[in-house]
């Protein structure tokens, strides 16, 4: 009970997530890692993606974590299976809460997922969503320029603007009426995508879902910690220590005092065989 979530990402992304779980967990301790020297995922086979997993997982491991949230759809995509039936711990994805919440969001029953390349090549949301309707009409678009935009730093202004409105140009003659933003590092960007898509698309993240997720999961196994505590949390990179930091800032920036009990530090991976 006292023990650590882990959670993971290919990079900042995944901080959407561990913000959620800080809010709504507040007496759990977070071990992150983000493997931003290798960001991003998406473009990578997928041999390559279960490899830097693998290796993010091993080093929670060692930590003893008592469970593992995978902030990051493409690597959801392609070892959430393998993990479960191969680890001690529950693990939990960013996939079906992020379909969920879509599927609770939408009137019309259009949906629009984008992803990256590798999320949307996997068809994980096709799938997790036909699996509760299978009425629902799915479109969905990769947008491969996001994640290294967003690690750049640039997450607003005309540049992310002009960006964001290409790659969702696809978008414009479908009718969907819910987008989820399959991806933790494109809540980052909600606000340039909303003004792209307009209000009357309305936004998913799977990150409040997949903390609401969690709770539960914890629950159900004894694991969750119920005293009231001051966590101390530790945010791991494997890439520049600067930006990630300036980008934490603007992901925690409704708390950043939340920041105050976070150890942030620069890692090099073990090679796992």
């Amino acid at each position: 009970m006292n023990r650590a979530i882990g959670v993971i990402d290919s990079g900042v992304g995944g901080l959407t997530v561990a913000y959620e779980l800080m809010r709504q967990l507040p007496n759990e301790k977070l071990i992150y890692v983000g493997d931003t020297m290798r960001c991003p995922y998406g473009p990578r086979p997928e041999h390559e993606v279960k490899q830097f997993t693998m290796e993010m997982v091993h080093f929670l491991l060692e930590k003893d974590v008592k469970m593992i949230v995978i902030a990051c759809n493409t690597a959801t995509a392609f070892t959430i299976k393998q993990l479960k039936e191969e680890l001690s711990i529950p693990v939990i994805g960013v996939i079906k809460p992020g379909a969920r919440a879509a599927i609770n969001a939408t009137n019309n029953k259009q949906i629009g997922v984008i992803g990256t390349e590798g999320t949307i090549r996997s068809e994980s949301y096709v799938r997790a969503l036909h699996k509760i309707n299978h009425t629902l009409g799915v479109t969905t678009l990769a947008c491969p320029t996001f994640v290294p935009m967003v690690e750049k730093g640039i997450t607003d202004g005309e540049e992310a603007f002009q960006v964001v409105a290409e790659a969702l140009e696809p978008l414009r003659t479908v009718n969907i009426d819910t987008l989820v933003l399959g991806c933790t590092h494109y809540p980052i960007l909600q606000k340039t995508i909303q003004q792209v898509v307009g209000h009357d698309v309305q936004l998913i993240s799977s990150s409040e879902e997949t903390a609401r997720e969690t709770s539960a999961i914890l629950e159900v196994h004894h694991l969750l910690q119920k005293n009231v505590r001051t966590a101390k949390h530790q945010f791991y990179m494997t890439g520049n220590l600067e930006t990630f930091t300036k980008l934490s800032n603007i992901i925690f920036e409704n708390c950043i005092e939340c920041l105050q009990d976070v150890m942030m530090d620069k890692i090099n991976l073990p090679i796992q065989v």
